[in-house]
């Protein structure tokens, strides 16, 4: 049987335990990935501690994880365009990235000169980005205020953001400023003076993609022209506020993983910085994140990668 870390319960880090679990079987339209590596990512911290059980309710003994890379090891009916053996990366919006094995529908061939860690970092990322920037329907010439923008998230809106032709202004704190100046971004520092800091660089912003929920909304709606084009991925104020908040849906960006791929195997777009560790220390991954605050994008590895 195959192993995964399971989750025991709502709580801490600690509920996380690795242990045997049944087998997957994709149904029509999916197919079953042997991981190789698989992505944590802020809302797997959130889902463990209940914080979203109203949202995600879970079966007892839930796998979590939204995203993973790996090999194809069984294929569903109706499926088509990929097979065993074929290298692919997958968001898995029913979870079970941190699984040996784990079904999924929707996927992109991952090319050989792409990184099995970077595959493994960026299906939920660039899905989040893709989704955003097409909802906040930018165009060439406009400018975006990007919250967050040294995170996973946001450093690839930033980068597709200023391959669309738009000038972004990135709000970091201060260890991010280089890195997003380097992108080709307008750095801004957050804190209590972000309306002052942006407005040094423009007088008004078009749009305003809040990648990372850590402040700064109410500010961002003062200097964009339309607050319908204000969205978040992550404060829940946002309905007070009266703007969006983006999350997953089927249709939001199914072909973003694709792109992102082509992107990553042309050199052309750059991941935030990431460090590996065994898919059976998950809970150490979320205490990392939770009390250290570590600043890569941390991966859990299967024994398969070397």
């Amino acid at each position: 049987m195959p192993s995964a870390c399971v989750l025991t319960k709502y709580g801490p880090p600690s509920v996380l335990e690795w242990a045997e679990v049944a087998m997957p079987e994709p149904s029509k339209g999916e197919i079953r990935v042997k991981a190789m590596v698989s992505g944590v990512g802020p809302t797997d911290l959130k889902i463990r501690r209940g914080s979203l059980a109203a949202v995600y309710p879970l079966p007892d003994r839930a796998v979590l994880g939204f995203e993973t890379a790996g090999v194809v090891d069984a294929v569903g009916d109706g499926v088509t365009g990929v097979a065993v053996g074929d290298e692919v990366a997958a968001q898995l919006m029913t979870l079970g990235g941190y699984g040996e094995f784990v079904v999924a529908k929707i996927w992109a061939l991952k090319p050989k000169s792409v990184s099995w860690e970077d595959a493994g970092a960026l299906p939920a990322s660039v899905e989040a980005a893709v989704r955003v920037l097409r909802a906040l329907k930018v165009s060439s010439g406009e400018t975006l205020l990007l919250l967050g923008a040294g995170g996973s998230v946001g450093m690839i809106a930033a980068q597709l953001a200023l391959r669309q032709g738009l000038h972004v202004i990135a709000a970091v704190g201060e260890h991010d400023e280089e890195l997003v100046r380097e992108l080709g971004a307008t750095p801004v520092r957050y804190g209590s003076e972000l309306l002052a800091n942006v407005r040094k660089v423009a007088d008004h912003v078009d749009a305003t993609f809040d990648a990372a929920g850590k402040g700064g909304l109410e500010e961002a709606i003062t200097l964009t022209d339309d607050r319908a084009r204000v969205i978040t991925l992550a404060d829940e104020r946002a309905r007070d506020l009266g703007v969006a908040f983006s999350s997953w849906t089927p249709d939001g960006a199914p072909d973003a993983i694709a792109i992102g791929m082509e992107l990553l195997a042309n050199g052309e777009l750059q991941l935030r910085s990431q460090r590996s560790l065994p898919m059976l220390e998950a809970a150490e991954a979320h205490r990392l994140l939770e009390e250290e605050g570590v600043r890569e994008k941390l991966l859990l590895t299967t024994a398969a990668v070397g």
